[in-house]
């Protein structure tokens, strides 16, 4: 494929007419256009189906409840276009592997169950019920249950990701890597340590409501651009929008609305962040300090004039823990390190604390800008420190709010795909269906890839993802998935994972798409996913697969737990064919699922509730706990005194969501018709002695002997803080060494990566991975 490839500034706000014109592009590429309008008109709506890309909440009033994302994520599940047979046929895996991802996707649709052919290097068409026997002899071959990963990616419904974990658990482990352990895992452990519950505090409306919404780390106009509407109509309320974000990102600049036809004709457009603020990455924990220790001095200085100072006292009394020993690292922590750690002055931090001081309903929102670096989740805790000294938890317009990711990432983890399961979890399933669950913690992501190389795992079923593309250190996760004797993809396109085949075997099984009807023995079904605001609600597709081989995902889980143990202990296949069995087993196991059923019929879903904005705690001391950690004094303490000349952090592009291209152009960067670049401040361009253009090797610096190292990337200057550098993924992946992950964690550090860069001496490939 040839594309012009151009940089190009783009000066226009984010979303409209180039929001409109890009939808318009995709639904009409999709070969399925008048399918595709109609699909998008029942997007988010009730009876409907739930956006498959971002986790972002419905506001149940818009005429069009869908983004330009989410418009390109329904288009590209729903094209016309097949990979069956025949393309496999004709296609030799070794052939395919050469191709970039963005080919590999845009091909189109699976449509029938595969097996992989070492001999001839080709998939082949195998029919469900030798597949399902197939998986069944290589587990009951396994030494043990811990031989097996079964892993996650977002998209998961409810009722498979419940189902999928049952079958796990009743195998006899707890190995449940999922996506979440490579995003927004800090955010869980940092919150579950602070308040007690790894979710947000607050629901959507309540950005109707605040006085400051603070951002940190994200990027909403790419990655979960419907935020986009609740920040501009706050920002049309009157609430100040105060942006930490490292890059200078159009959608967090200026935002017209698409679906405002004056704004889609005209120049105008809403102004998004009223203060924008760009700190080092990984300086946002210090940033968050220098607030806190300027809002320190203000509350003392009051309290000496005899006043009450600015604190609320009573809520920090009544609900808190550890506030003094807090203080004291606040005081401890000097402004000299402050502004070396946030990149940022001291009167840019006093000035955001001045807004936060005279806000009195504050919310703070970030994403995975704070999530991949190694003091992630005391950056998550930090943030919590400020909301606690203000006592913004269960008030209207206030609160802690991580935007995630996958449409149901936050519900995949809340039905018990989780390495390390609470015990009253595992207390009520085990009594539920008489069974001892495995107590044992399994493996994260990163753990699962240690112990695929480390030749411990014999079989790896993924419940979609693309986990060769999505994982860190990219050669060293293929050679992972390789070392398994039997790899299983459950999976709606072709991708790169399905290209390291393991050992043995290799299946890929192809699945429904959220789009499309979901028939079984009992009639059309429905399922629910659970979004960034604890509000689940039922999704039903609407048109007719392309193909009667492709099966739903909740139906392939049970076909496997089926094959491999049998209705000895729960019946698979009627739990297939009747989904309202399955959330009447959720309902016995889960709080808050009391009469799932029938909550399901509510027009937008029902809320989950959140203990915390109830102020009831579920730490040790029954108090939300303050977090007295010290400032890091380096991203990189395994590289001791060594020079570290750059930081990279891996984005997306607009034309991405995850590892699925979608396109070659990032509209709001200015770049066109290629994803091999790297942004740059012009400055460092220059003291590097390179040009704009200019095509660069980056290679990482790290501790372990291996080199690792990406090749031709074109240099973009960029608004962006001196040292630091970005580019996308999963192409720049190949730089995060696997033993570089978040304290506590354990997420890869995607936005810290310690790197040099030299002039390219050969030309790159084409290829355009």
């Amino acid at each position: 494929m040839k594309f012009k490839r151009q940089i190009k500034p783009y000066h226009a706000a984010a979303g409209g007419w180039g929001s409109l014109e890009a939808t318009t592009r995709f639904v009409f590429d999709s070969k399925a256009a008048l399918k595709n309008m109609r699909n998008l008109m029942r997007m988010n709506k009730a009876r409907g189906f739930d956006c498959p890309g971002c986790a972002w909440g419905d506001d149940n009033k818009s005429t069009f409840s869908f983004c330009e994302n989410g418009a390109k994520a329904v288009t590209w599940e729903a094209t016309r276009r097949t990979v069956d047979p025949d393309f496999f046929a004709q296609h030799s895996v070794s052939r395919l592997y050469a191709e970039s991802d963005y080919f590999l996707e845009y091909q189109g649709r699976l449509t029938h169950p595969l097996s992989y052919n070492p001999e001839t290097d080709h998939y082949e068409p195998v029919s469900w019920e030798d597949a399902f026997t197939l998986i069944a002899q290589h587990i009951h071959a396994m030494d043990n249950p811990n031989q097996i990963e079964l892993y996650t990616s977002g998209r998961a419904s409810n009722e498979a990701s419940w189902l999928y974990q049952l079958f796990g658990r009743m195998l006899g482990t707890n190995n449940f890597p999922d996506c979440s352990n490579m995003c927004h895992e800090a955010s869980g452990t940092g919150l579950k340590r602070s308040i007690g519950v790894g979710k947000g505090t607050i629901r959507l409306d309540d950005f109707d409501s605040a006085d400051a919404i603070f951002v940190f780390g994200q990027n909403p106009g790419t990655n979960h651009p419907r935020m986009l509407h609740s920040l501009r109509h706050a920002a049309d309320h009157g609430a100040k929008i105060v942006t930490f974000n490292t890059l200078r990102e159009r959608g967090l600049e200026r935002f017209a609305d698409p679906q405002n036809p004056l704004e889609v004709v005209t120049p105008m457009a809403g102004k998004i962040s009223s203060s924008y603020y760009q700190p080092r990455l990984g300086g946002d924990m210090a940033a968050v300090r220098g607030m806190v220790k300027a809002l320190l001095e203000e509350h003392r200085r009051q309290l000496a004039q005899g006043g009450q100072g600015i604190f609320d006292m009573q809520f920090i009394s009544e609900h808190t823990h550890g506030v003094e020993a807090y203080l004291a690292a606040v005081d401890a922590t000097g402004w000299e390190m402050i502004i070396a750690g946030s990149g940022l002055s001291e009167e840019e931090l006093r000035q955001a604390a001045a807004i936060y001081q005279h806000s009195e309903r504050v919310i703070c929102t970030w994403a995975m800008g704070i999530t991949q670096h190694k003091h992630s989740v005391d950056t998550v805790r930090e943030m919590a420190n400020l909301q606690l000294l203000f006592g913004q938890l269960g008030k209207k317009g206030a609160g802690l709010c991580p935007v995630r990711g996958h449409s149901n990432v936050q519900g995949n983890r809340t039905m018990g795909i989780d390495e390390k399961p609470g015990a009253p979890f595992l207390d009520a399933l085990g009594a539920h269906f008489g069974f001892e669950p495995p107590r044992r913690a399994g493996h994260s992501t990163v753990e699962a890839i240690e112990a695929m190389l480390r030749d411990e795992i014999r079989v790896l079923i993924t419940l979609g993802g693309n986990l060769a593309a999505a994982a860190p250190d990219s050669p060293r996760t293929e050679e992972a998935i390789q070392r398994c004797g039997l790899t299983v993809h459950i999976s709606t396109k072709l991708n790169r994972t399905h290209l390291v085949p393991g050992y043995e075997n290799s299946l890929i099984l192809p699945t429904l798409g959220r789009t499309e009807r979901d028939m079984q023995r009992s009639g059309s079904q429905f399922i629910t996913v659970e979004d960034s605001f604890s509000m689940v609600h039922a999704s039903e597709g609407v048109g007719i697969p392309l193909s009667e081989h492709q099966r739903s995902e909740t139906a392939i889980v049970a076909g496997i737990a089926n094959a491999v143990l049998g209705r000895e202990k729960a019946d698979w296949q009627g739990m297939a064919d009747d989904y309202s069995i399955i959330r009447d087993h959720i309902a016995a196991t889960l709080p808050g699922f009391d009469d799932f059923n029938q909550k399901c019929e509510q027009p937008g879903g029902f809320y989950l509730g959140n203990a915390a904005a109830r102020h009831v705690f579920g730490t040790p001391s029954g108090k939300a706990e303050f977090s007295a950690a010290p400032l890091p004094g380096t991203l990189f303490p395994q590289l001791g005194d060594a020079t570290v000349p750059f930081v990279l952090q891996t984005l997306r592009s607009h034309d991405q969501y995850n590892t699925t291209i979608y396109g070659l152009d990032d509209r709001y960067r200015g770049v066109y018709g290629q994803r091999r670049v790297v942004f740059i401040h012009p400055e460092d361009m220059a003291e590097q002695g390179m040009h704009e253009g200019d095509q660069v090797d980056i290679e990482t610096l790290w501790n372990d002997g291996i080199t690792r190292q990406v090749h031709g990337f074109v240099l973009v200057p960029y608004n962006i803080p001196r040292g630091n550098l970005a580019a996308y993924y999963p192409e720049t992946n190949p730089l995060v060494p696997l033993s570089s992950y978040g304290d506590d964690s354990g997420t890869p550090t995607s936005k810290s990566i310690p790197v040099k860069l030299a002039l390219t001496r050969q030309q790159p490939s084409l290829r355009i991975a």
